[in-house]
């Protein structure tokens, strides 16, 4: 009996160990986006690092998946602090909050002729409710 507690100890283990190195892989891709967007909108990414905080589900394509936010600081012109947040769902980045620029990669983008004079607007990229099915 001994020899079973041992083996299910180890893979308790190793299933800790690879979920830690699969979320710092996630992180060091979240560091490497957020310096990246700071960089184009202008920002200094301020102690070049991001912290998780915070996990939600979320649906995409009828399947339900964990979306992480990672939180940062930024500045402006160098003598002031301002939060940003990156949400991420596995490697890809899914929103970015940065002080005065908010981002947003919806699902799926359907332009009307309402839409047009809010898509060349510059940095804002248009965001679509998804639309709900009837069950």
């Amino acid at each position: 009996m001994g020899d079973l507690a041992t083996l299910l100890l180890l893979l308790i283990l190793l299933a800790i160990a690879g979920t830690w190195l699969n979320l710092s892989r996630a992180r060091d891709k979240a560091i490497q986006e957020a310096r990246s967007r700071c960089y184009q909108h202008g920002l200094q990414l301020l102690d070049e690092t991001v912290g998780l905080s915070g996990l939600r589900l979320r649906r995409l394509s009828g399947r339900r998946v964990i979306e992480r936010r990672y939180s940062f600081e930024v500045s402006i012109d160098g003598n002031d602090r301002e939060p940003g947040h990156l949400w991420m769902i596995g490697n890809a980045p899914t929103a970015l909050i940065l002080p005065t620029i908010e981002l947003y990669t919806p699902e799926r983008i359907e332009h009307t002729e309402d839409d047009a004079s809010t898509i060349g607007n510059g940095n804002v990229v248009p965001f679509q409710p998804r639309k709900r099915r009837d069950s």
